[in-house]
């Protein structure tokens, strides 16, 4: 009998060394994977840093040369133009197009028009800083800016989306609006806006994160509570600060599967409160235009 009891009591042991062991072995993995993405957010970032300057006189020197072919914004639709980053000058312009809001996602280096301008002409400024060439913005801040875009085009007034050169940034915020308030196809998004804007192009990950975001939102609406939030190595990528221009620190949380509940845990569900959420939908219509000088 003692001999039967030492061997469970060996097994147990076993069994929870061994546990702790996966455990250690997936925190790790988990570290490594910090690491890489963080690795590789420093050198892009950096190459971003110095090619700034040098893609941004190119683009002027295109624009200046061809503005038919190589204009500086086009207008999506009725409420909705994408281009590139504005200068000072430009604001008045914008508030002459009817423009009522501003999505930035240049990080501060980038960005050549201060929030205060914009105000003083009357324009709300979101800013979703998000890194250069390889990054998209998180699905928390994809679906502020849809939300955004929708609360301007409800008003009557237009949104203004850019990034450096509107091609690849900015063209994923538009693409997400256009498949969740256009109830258009990510492909048709993407074909629409390229037959008006011919040069934007989708890094990887920024047309992951278009092809996924109607599925982040509809997750969202069914979900019974909004106290736990998933972030995804996605949403880690590309994500600096909010506009208030504090950092935020984020971290992998592992999916959890559902475990069965004790009976007691099930009853106290029932006195658990729901949160319902819901929106509207516009009809707009289609329009371009070519930014004047």
């Amino acid at each position: 009998m003692k001999i039967v009891e030492l061997d469970e009591v060996a097994e147990t042991e076993i069994a929870a060394v061994a546990g702790e062991l996966a455990e250690t072995q997936n925190s790790n993995r988990e570290r490594r994977l910090m690491v890489r993405v963080d690795a590789k957010r420093a050198l892009v970032g950096a190459g971003a840093r110095i090619l700034f300057y040098p893609t941004l006189l190119y683009n002027v020197f295109r624009n200046k040369i061809n503005q038919a072919e190589f204009r500086w914004w086009d207008q999506i639709d009725q409420f909705l133009l994408l281009g590139a980053v504005p200068f000072p000058k430009d604001v008045p312009r914008l508030k002459q197009l009817g423009v009522g809001g501003v999505i930035t996602l240049n990080e501060p280096y980038e960005t050549l028009v201060p929030t205060s301008l914009y105000q003083a002409h009357g324009i709300d400024h979101l800013v979703i800083p998000t890194r250069d060439y390889l990054f998209a913005p998180s699905f928390v801040d994809i679906n502020r800016a849809v939300e955004f875009i929708h609360k301007n085009s409800c008003s009557g007034q237009m949104t203004y989306v850019h990034c450096k050169a509107g091609r690849g940034r900015s063209t994923t915020i538009v693409l997400c609006y256009l498949v969740v308030f256009k109830h258009m196809t990510p492909a048709a998004a993407f074909e629409y806006v390229r037959s008006i804007r011919p040069r934007v192009l989708l890094a990887p990950s920024q047309w992951k994160a278009v092809k996924e975001f109607k599925q982040y939102r509809m997750g969202s609406a069914l979900s019974p509570s909004g106290d736990a939030v998933l972030i995804t190595k996605e949403d880690l990528e590309g994500y600096q600060s909010s506009s208030d221009g504090h950092s935020k620190e984020l971290t992998v949380v592992p999916k959890m599967m559902r475990t069965k509940q004790p009976m007691i845990a099930r009853l106290s569900c029932l006195f658990a409160s729901l949160k319902v959420s819901g929106g509207c939908v516009p009809v707009t219509r289609q329009l371009t235009e070519a930014r004047a000088y």
